[in-house]
């Protein structure tokens, strides 16, 4: 059995329900098959947490991939695939109040650092009714884009970062739990056809 990892954040500023972190839940409802063992973690909207979180992650469980989800919250019914994480320029506080020491993620770590995921194919041969999905290669400089590259860093890539909008009427918790069942599963097909 291979196990997958997928974490979504807590609530912050005004977003008392953090969309990801609902649809996260839901994709743990429905699966991803017997052969894949999925586990999943709501992580806090601190920069340190979210970090000493995901290094356990990959010390400890070893993930085949890590798919982090995150709120976008200008998107109204877009979900953003991310490309790449960057190390530099955390500048916004986070829930506590703090930011990281030096703005950035890893004091000596590569400048940005890419997903062994191309989302581009992905994103090509992969359809949602009811969404726009498009790519992007800037998480945000927030607690996204930082726990995607402490992902990456420690996981040697083989980390994926989806942004999600919030929750509306046309946009329910179980509408993105399938959509994250069919964009994963496509990532999940990609990471064996790179194993082979």
């Amino acid at each position: 059995n291979h196990l997958s990892f997928f974490s979504g954040f807590g609530p912050f500023r005004q977003h008392l329900v953090n969309s990801s972190w609902e649809a996260v839940k839901e994709l743990a409802k429905r699966g991803l098959g017997e052969n894949i063992d999925l586990r999943i973690m709501e992580l806090p909207v601190v920069y340190q947490k979210a970090k000493e979180q995901v290094c356990k992650i990959w010390t400890t469980l070893q993930p085949l991939l890590t798919v982090h989800v995150g709120l976008a919250s200008s998107a109204t019914a877009l979900i953003i695939l991310e490309q790449c994480g960057k190390n530099k320029g955390y500048q916004e506080r986070d829930a506590c109040g703090f930011h990281p020491e030096g703005a950035c993620c890893v004091l000596d770590g590569p400048e940005k650092i890419e997903s062994t995921i191309n989302m581009k194919s992905l994103w090509r041969n992969i359809s949602v009714e009811g969404v726009d999905i498009i790519l992007s290669r800037d998480a945000g400089r927030y607690i996204c884009d930082y726990t995607y590259y402490t992902s990456l860093y420690y996981g040697n890539g083989r980390a994926a970062f989806i942004h999600v909008p919030p929750l509306s009427e046309s946009v329910t918790a179980e509408f993105l739990g399938k959509a994250l069942q069919t964009i994963i599963l496509a990532m999940l097909e990609q990471c064996g056809e790179q194993r082979e």
